[in-house]
């Protein structure tokens, strides 16, 4: 095993690690910015584990609003990911996060945030299918919300599409990137889990969603926020000798009680992340559950964060360095966080090809 200081010999590796180290590392929390959404997507871990139903109704949530901006800003919070409901559906809200942190924020792409004022915000837009398949998850077929999103981020540099592939859509991938690159958007990809239990083998089907994301990859390179080996992680599961679930879940609220047997089972974690929900006081187990099976999550932030924290276990050649580190910089530049240049994303996915056939 070398040292990182020997992999950082390599120019380009070096210049990656320099980004993230002047960025600075994350103190960072999830949060619902509201309990209140205009769809009900099939499957939506929001609805299904009855998280709209925390808020009491005696509750001033303005006032708890501002006193937990306040609070995580003296604990020393530096990025919140914005989640919903629907958090374009309180931007007065949304403007204080923006101002106050370094944030990302989730949108089904209804309405547009606007421009002004919230000029630099990463929005991650959701699509989960072709037009069909998108309308007939998020709305029963009644409204093509795709398209209604594709015309409120034209070109907009701040929004991606975060694309949440169903397992047994594959063939539709090639399509749905098509049209989101030549609207002039970046994709991320994200993997369906249905908490309906929709009859699926997730991570057999997963096989060909894997396979015809890493086509996307090679032909839009300078588009694709998800490299090789970050979907295949999802995918599979594996990372190195750990099977993704609860017990090795990076991204769980530290001041849940529920979680104190996970946190000290002695596998890493986030020390400072907490899940918060929209009453702006209580927290949950994770950023996506409360008592779904964990089997049931191909979260991309979450893996993110797994892949991020365990930088250790890739210490073990330059090939395994080198997808920890552009993992660790792909997160920071979805995030505004680093540079903006795309063909950085070009040589990312390029260095990791010959990488891995070298390797």
């Amino acid at each position: 095993m070398s040292s990182i200081s020997t992999y950082l010999s390599d120019p380009f590796l070096k210049t990656l690690y320099t980004q993230i180290r002047k960025a600075g590392s994350l103190r960072s929390v999830s949060l619902d910015l509201t309990h209140d959404c205009n769809l009900r997507c099939t499957g939506c871990y929001y609805f299904e584990e009855g998280m709209d139903s925390i808020i009491d109704s005696s509750t001033d949530l303005d006032f708890a609003f501002h006193q937990f901006i306040k609070n995580e800003k003296d604990r020393g919070t530096n990025f919140v990911t914005v989640v919903g409901g629907e958090p374009s559906l309180r931007l007065d809200r949304l403007k204080i996060i923006y101002d106050n942190f370094k944030m990302n924020v989730a949108t089904n792409g209804l309405v547009r945030i606007p421009y002004e004022g919230f000029e630099n915000m990463p929005i991650g837009v959701s699509v989960w299918g072709d037009h069909q398949t998108d309308a007939e998850l998020r709305v029963n077929g009644k409204r093509d919300l795709f398209e209604i999103a594709l015309d409120n981020y034209k070109n907009d540099s701040r929004a991606f599409f975060y694309y949440t592939v169903s397992p047994d859509k594959s063939h539709e991938i090639a399509s749905v990137v098509e049209q989101c690159v030549n609207n002039g958007n970046r994709v991320l990809f994200n993997y369906y889990s249905d908490l309906n239990a929709r009859d699926v083998d997730y991570h057999n089907s997963f096989k060909k969603v894997r396979t015809e994301i890493d086509k996307m990859i090679d032909k839009y390179p300078k588009s694709m926020l998800t490299t090789s080996y970050f979907n295949k992680v999802i995918t599979t599961g594996r990372l190195y000798n750990q099977r993704w679930g609860y017990d090795v879940c990076t991204n769980v609220s530290t001041n849940y009680k529920g979680n104190q047997n996970r946190l000290a089972n002695g596998n890493p974690f986030n020390l400072h992340f907490r899940a918060y929900n929209a009453d702006f006081k209580t927290t949950r187990r994770c950023c996506t559950g409360i008592d779904r099976s964990c089997d049931s999550c191909f979260d991309a932030w979450e893996h993110f964060s797994w892949i991020m924290i365990n930088m250790k276990a890739h210490l073990g050649s330059k090939h395994e360095f080198s997808q920890w580190l552009t993992t660790m910089y792909m997160f920071y530049y979805i995030n505004g966080l680093v540079g903006q240049d795309r063909n950085i994303l070009s040589k990312i996915h390029a260095r990791l090809q010959e990488a891995k056939i070298s390797f």
